[in-house]
Formats: C-alpha cells, sequence, structure tokens
C-alpha cells in the first residue's frame, strides 16, 4: 500500500507529545477504534524495542492480527515502527510519527505504508477499499490524541503484557 499521511496540530509542547507517543502502551487510547485488544510484546513500553500485538478492525479482512515495534526513536521529533501484518504474517508495514515546532503548538505527521510479500496479498489489498478507510482512521485517531493531550478527555485503555 502506498503510503498515508494524516496530520494534526497540537497544542502543546513537542517534548510532551514526543513523551506521549514514545509510550506504545498509550496507542489504543488514540486507535482502539480501529486497532483492538492490544498487547504488550515486551514489559517496557517505552522507547527503542517497545512493541505491541493488535487486531485490526479492517473490513473484509480475514487476516487481521498484525505487531509494531519502535525501531527508531529520536527525541523529540521522530518515532518509527516497523511491523508485520496480514496472512502468516508476511506483510511488512512501517509507521512514521513527525513532530515539528509550530509555534508554541506541536505539528504531529503520521505516515503508514506496507509492502505486500505476494501478488495476491497485493490484489487482495486492492479490491478492499483500505487507503481511504486507513486514512479516515488515521485522522480520527490524531484527533482523539489531540483531545487527549489538550484537554484529559476521551481518554481510554493503555495496553499491557498479556492484555490484563
Amino acid at each position: 500500500m502506498d503510503p498515508i499521511t494524516a496530520h494534526v496540530v497540537i497544542d502543546r509542547p513537542r517534548e510532551e507529545v514526543f513523551e506521549y507517543l514514545a509510550d506504545i502502551a498509550n496507542h489504543p487510547e488514540f486507535s482502539d477504534h480501529y486497532m483492538s485488544q492490544w498487547r504488550l510484546t515486551r514489559v517496557d513500553s517505552y522507547g527503542r524495542g517497545a512493541g505491541a500485538r493488535f487486531k485490526l478492525d479492517a473490513p473484509l479482512d480475514r487476516f487481521s492480527w498484525g505487531d509494531m515495534t519502535f525501531i527508531e526513536v529520536s527525541s523529540p521529533h521522530k518515532i518509527v515502527a516497523a511491523g508485520r501484518g496480514g496472512k502468516f504474517n508476511r506483510n511488512k508495514t512501517w509507521t512514521t510519527w513527525t513532530l515539528s515546532p509550530a509555534g508554541n503548538a506541536t505539528r504531529v505527521e503520521v505516515t503508514t505504508e506496507s509492502a505486500s510479500a505476494l501478488p495476491t496479498d497485493k490484489f487482495i489489498e486492492a479490491v478492499t477499499v483500505r487507503r481511504g478507510w486507513y486514512k479516515r482512521k488515521l485522522g480520527k485517531a490524531l484527533s482523539r490524541m489531540q483531545s487527549i493531550l489538550e484537554e484529559d478527555t476521551d481518554r481510554g485503555a493503555r495496553a499491557t503484557v498479556g492484555g490484563l
């Protein structure tokens, strides 16, 4: 899937937004409307190497489990996560959060993309209306993150090891 990008401006300092995003246990709070059943892959949920497994609630998706692990955490401006999803976890995924100053606020841009392992995976991706669905879900996730950080509302559950 070609890269999909969404952005939002959050009225908080960049360091504060970075600290929130660098803890993968916080991600279900703003993305549980399309990713559910989050499980941490290690006890330490912060920084490089932190990861989680989750179920992607995409339409017409028979193989909905995926994972992501932070492979680059460059304070306070960039976080890159690599993962896998699809049948037998054979499709690679990348998600990048870029934080840049916007006056006293922070502009958060998230880009996600995937590489299909087989032509059949690419075909399934093309016939299921994924691109628009992902774009809408990413936009809503950023909007929810904005309300969490600016107003301390719309808080959800944090991910834990084993889903407890």
